[in-house]
């Protein structure tokens, strides 16, 4: 079974950065997507950015040109880079195993063995 550990949650300021990280154990199959969902009060979940095995990555509309996701240590290692911070990245961001990346809209992935979540706070 999967598990995730997630950190590099901070309260930044509009326009700032942050990068988060994600331990991930068990196996890791070659189809599989890795990637980013976050919660927010009063909110639906929203997906927001997946990679595959061959590293492309496909990112939410919200997030297209300020976030960027990547993978390291044989794919048990998952990055979120954050630029351009905005008042409405603020959320809990957890990383996941991610159904449907590729194959559907973002809209629809479905995620699964997700850790305990790391805060994104920006305030304006």
């Amino acid at each position: 079974q999967m598990g995730f550990v997630e950190s590099g949650g901070a309260s930044v300021q509009a326009g700032g950065s942050l990068r988060l990280s994600c331990v991930a154990s068990g196996y890791i199959a070659d189809n599989y997507c890795l990637g980013w969902f976050r919660e927010a009060p009063g909110k639906k979940r929203e997906g927001v950015a997946s990679i595959a095995a061959d590293s492309t990555r496909i990112y939410a509309d919200s997030v297209k040109g300020r976030f960027t996701v990547s993978q390291a240590n044989a794919r048990h290692t998952l990055y979120l880079q954050m630029d351009n911070l905005k008042p409405e990245d603020t959320a809990m961001y957890y990383c996941a195993l991610v159904w449907g990346c590729g194959t559907t809209t973002v809209e629809r992935w479905v995620f699964n063995y997700w850790g305990q979540g790391t805060q994104v706070t920006v305030s304006s």
